[in-house]
């Protein structure tokens, strides 16, 4: 603390500040800063990444519907789709013979367990986020009552109140304050943007899922006077 007191007022630039802080201190403005860098990298991955299976299944909720025929080039957007179709032909491969009710119930609950799991997949890392969002402002602070802690400290020892020793020291402490808001304000307000992409998401393979029942519902109800067989179109409308 002695040399901060001892720096011009002209050096007191953040950078001057990390340096003469605490290893505490540094410790915890560097932890914060990597969750920032943390942050960041999960927008642009996870941005693109829900972006991209948004539209998948947007496509392969059109594919279903139309039943039409895909292109050669459409085989990764149509893969939403021939995943869901083939989870309902199992169940009803399964349930030959069966009361084409409870067959219906058991897709149903086949395609919501589906759902789930790619919901579930695709919100991998948001957690982190909101750890970041929550605790940062407090790993922040913990820095920042370490840092007065030490000032103190150094007042004590240099046995002056002179704005020249407490400034230096309490504007190290503070630093690690604002780290700490700077990690977990961008951090609250990207949870947020990719709660809502998850959202759109879910609602997306919700209506995939209800089209393939749909789907199934009116093959089965066309044999309900016989035994159940597995439906017919639709691999056609996956494959």
């Amino acid at each position: 603390m002695q040399a901060t007191a001892n720096l011009p007022a002209m050096a007191l630039t953040p950078w001057q500040m990390f340096l003469s802080a605490d290893i505490v201190v540094q410790a915890v403005m560097v932890a914060l800063l990597l969750a920032s860098i943390a942050t960041w990298t999960i927008l642009l991955v996870k941005g693109i990444e829900v972006a991209i299976a948004t539209r998948r299944a947007a496509a392969g909720l059109r594919l279903v519907r139309s039943g039409a025929e895909p292109e050669a080039g459409d085989s990764l957007h149509v893969s939403l789709a021939r995943l869901f179709t083939d989870a309902a032909e199992e169940e009803a491969r399964l349930s030959i013979g069966l009361p084409p009710e409870g067959v219906k119930d058991r897709i149903a609950l086949r395609l919501h367990r589906l759902e789930l799991r790619l919901t579930r997949r695709m919100g991998r890392g948001t957690g982190v986020l909101a750890s970041i969002g929550s605790c940062g402002p407090f790993v922040g602070l913990f820095g920042t009552v370490w840092g007065i802690m030490n000032s103190f400290v150094g007042i004590a020892a240099a046995r002056t109140t002179s704005l020249a020793v407490v400034a230096p020291g309490i504007a190290e402490a503070l630093l690690a304050t604002a780290f700490g808001l700077v990690a977990a304000i961008p951090a609250v307000l990207i949870y947020n943007v990719l709660a809502r992409a998850l959202a759109g998401y879910r609602v997306a393979l919700g209506d995939l899922s209800a089209a393939v029942l749909a789907h199934s519902a009116r093959d089965l109800d066309r044999v309900h006077a016989g035994p159940v067989r597995a439906p017919t179109r639709l691999r056609s409308a996956a494959e």
